[in-house]
């Protein structure tokens, strides 16, 4: 996707640490060498005793949003901004990220190609859930996962899985994970599921823990919907396992990839394969 230059951006920090708040401005006098405005979110600013502005006037203001943290940082920045349509990238205070890639000690040269318009853009697929809860519908969207499990650790789950309205599978077991490319290498990896390169267009259906050796990964072209229904016990519905959902008995979510996509910058070389053989120690 073609970039321009960025002169404005939009900070949200990683939320109870207020220890970032050195971090924080180091990466604002950084930003400001380079000419390019900072703005800090409410909720971070109150954390380091700092003004900030309202998440959604931040991202109306702002030419791209910054995360300082991790991935579960940027994932809940990218979830909240997705109706506006910013592109977002993420500086790790800790460990290197599969999304938040970038370190402080790379950040002055990052910020420069950022000024100069020398950066790329990729689209992330982004999973839409839609449930009807008391008569109202209720529409979310996951950067990650979707997990459907047991309220309760003592009993299975059954799910009817429908694909376009077609009888599909029955899940029996501890849950089903549905996975966009991007975490594909989250909670999906961990059970077992495929590793997706990110810029697919696709989803997984991975069961957790099946109470049958048949039931297996899966996965299904982006243009594919799909309906998940709970017909004998209630389940928990847990969003980027950072919202839940409670679906009662004979309740259902229709799950597809939204019709747009979520935009992560990246530098220009910037290779997923290289993060993956560094955090999954291929190779070694």
């Amino acid at each position: 996707m073609q970039s321009t230059k960025i002169k404005k951006v939009g900070v949200i920090l990683r939320p109870s640490t207020p220890e970032l708040k050195s971090s924080f401005f180091k990466l604002e006098k950084t930003f400001n060498n380079h000419g390019i405005e900072v703005h800090l979110e409410s909720i971070s600013g109150r954390m380091i005793d700092f003004m900030g502005t309202e998440f959604e006037m931040l991202c109306e203001q702002s030419d791209a949003l910054v995360t300082l943290g991790g991935d579960g940082t940027l994932i809940s920045a990218a979830r909240r901004s997705f109706d506006f349509d910013i592109p977002i990238f993420g500086v790790y205070a800790g460990n290197l990220g599969f999304l938040a890639d970038v370190s402080m000690d790379e950040l002055d040269e990052f910020v420069g190609n950022l000024a100069c318009g020398n950066y790329r853009i990729d689209e992330r697929s982004v999973l839409e859930a839609t449930i009807i809860k008391d008569g109202r519908e209720i529409k979310m969207h996951a950067f990650n996962d979707i997990v459907l499990t047991r309220p309760s650790i003592s009993n299975m789950i059954n799910i009817e899985t429908l694909v376009d309205g077609k009888a599909f599978n029955t899940y029996y077991g501890d849950g089903v994970i549905v996975a966009t490319p991007t975490g594909s290498t989250a909670y999906n990896l961990s059970a077992g599921g495929p590793v997706l390169f990110p810029l697919t267009r696709v989803f997984t259906l991975t069961p957790i823990c099946p109470h049958s050796l048949k039931q297996r990964p899966v996965v299904l072209p982006g243009e594919f919907s799909i309906e998940m229904k709970t017909p004998t016990n209630p389940a928990l519905m847990i969003v980027d396992g950072q919202d839940i959902y409670e679906l009662d008995i004979g309740e259902s979510v229709h799950i597809k990839l939204a019709s747009k996509n979520a935009k992560l910058i990246h530098r220009e070389e910037f290779n997923y394969f290289d993060v993956l053989k560094e955090k999954l120690g291929w190779g070694e």
